[in-house]
């Protein structure tokens, strides 16, 4: 019974091995298509990631994130989440203050401003000055032209980018995710061999000692004592 038993649970622990090491490979395969496809995607960009005066030249927080990288061909996910948060995001922000001064030396009230500016409030600024009654035409028709080329050739394109950017480090991060639980899954399916070996080993080595023992192994019983009558 005890042999059963251990040859029961030492091949489910087999089959289990036998699962994961699958699964092991298949984790293997998807990190590294994963990883060869972001950084194939990555390569073709040609981004090189600011050093020198670049990085001076941005704040301080952005410069520190992006020092790792400085320098270096933009293929890996973390490069690309740097390049997008603290590059480009960086570069939005400065023109979102940029914008406000160019258009406030044409005499437009830009308190109410909240910066920095999205796509979306950069089309409600355009849309305010235009209905702004206390301005001249050639002012709005400026000031407009400003905020609308400044939405459309600065934060359309850099979100656009930073979205792809983003997503690169979302699939990087997949990927490593799938190494992770690929070595995972082998590490288990190594413990459960060893110990399916063994619990089969130890079955065999019941079953000879069972063998070996008078009668099979079993247990002798001792003459029955009739009840005497009293």
């Amino acid at each position: 019974m005890r042999s059963a038993f251990d040859r029961l649970i030492s091949w489910t622990g087999l089959i289990l091995a036998a699962v994961l090491l699958v699964a092991g490979g298949l984790l293997t395969w998807a990190t590294t298509f994963v990883g060869g496809m972001v950084h194939d995607q990555l390569s073709d960009q040609d981004i090189t990631m600011p050093s020198g005066p670049a990085l001076e030249s941005l704040p301080e927080a952005d410069a520190k994130a992006l020092e790792p990288f400085a320098g270096q061909p933009m293929v890996t996910g973390p490069a690309a989440r740097a390049y997008a948060d603290h590059f480009i995001q960086a570069h939005m922000n400065a023109g979102s203050t940029g914008l406000q001064e160019k258009v406030e030396a044409l005499g437009v009230d830009t308190s109410a401003w909240e910066l920095p500016l999205t796509y979306s409030s950069a089309g409600a600024v355009a849309s305010a000055i235009s209905a702004d009654d206390s301005l001249s035409d050639e002012t709005k028709a400026e000031a407009t032209e400003l905020v609308n080329t400044f939405r459309n050739d600065t934060l359309f394109k850099g979100n656009t980018l930073r979205g792809l950017l983003l997503y690169g480090f979302a699939f990087a991060t997949i990927g490593t995710i799938a190494g992770i639980a690929a070595v995972a899954a082998f590490v288990a399916a190594a413990v459960l061999i060893v110990l399916g070996l063994l619990g089969l080993r130890n079955a065999r080595k019941v079953d000879a000692t069972v063998a070996a023992a008078p009668d099979g192994g079993a247990t002798p019983r001792g003459p029955s004592t009739a009840p005497t009558a009293g």
